[in-house]
């Protein structure tokens, strides 16, 4: 572990990732399913300070458990935040992989899902210093659990779902990377020029 993870607690990461989900996620839109939840505060953050493999899987599968077993009122959806592993981004991704592997080893395909945002997200086909990748980039490396059934039905409710990415590009090439940061500073953090 080095040196800026001692500093780091649930508190203070639940604290960064709420203000980066107001701010850029609910401020701007980028997901217009996010406001209820963050509304009536039924979106869960839950910190794993795991410094290990094995220990992220466990709390991985403790919030999977969690989720399961809480009505979707007391916990829409989930944001597993994992502030001291995973800062290389594809390190990252070979969890994620592991993570949808164990959703599908429970039989749980159709029924979670698993969205992805790390401080150095990058889409793939998309050139590195494109401000798009942005609307991913969060304070710390996050797995956020979704249930299918809520989302199948949100999604009946918005006009052409499929073109929010798009919308979000734009809008985040509109704003550029001085934009972004005047309105959420710690991107100037963890977001490379």
């Amino acid at each position: 572990m080095n040196s800026e993870n001692i500093r780091i607690t649930p508190k203070t990461a639940t604290e960064l990732t709420r203000s980066w989900v107001e701010t850029m996620v609910v401020g701007l839109n980028l997901c217009p399913f996010a406001a209820p939840v963050v509304k009536d505060e039924s979106l869960r953050y839950a910190v794993s300070l795991a410094e290990t493999e094995d220990a992220l899987v466990a709390d991985f599968l403790s919030e999977i458990e969690r989720v399961q077993q809480a009505t979707e009122e007391d916990v829409a959806t989930t944001l597993l935040i994992a502030p001291v592993m995973l800062q290389d981004f594809y390190d990252y991704l070979d969890m994620l992989a592991l993570f949808e592997d164990l959703l599908l080893e429970a039989g749980l395909d159709g029924v979670l899902q698993l969205a992805s945002f790390h401080p150095q997200y990058l889409f793939g086909g998309v050139d590195a210093d494109d401000i798009s990748h942005w609307t991913n980039r969060s304070p710390y490396p996050t797995f956020h659990i979704i249930r299918e059934a809520q989302m199948s039905r949100a999604l009946t409710h918005y006009k052409d779902p499929e073109e929010i990415p798009e919308r979000n590009m734009r809008l985040l090439r509109k704003l550029g990377r001085e934009g972004l940061i005047e309105r959420f500073p710690p991107f100037a953090d963890y977001c490379p020029e």
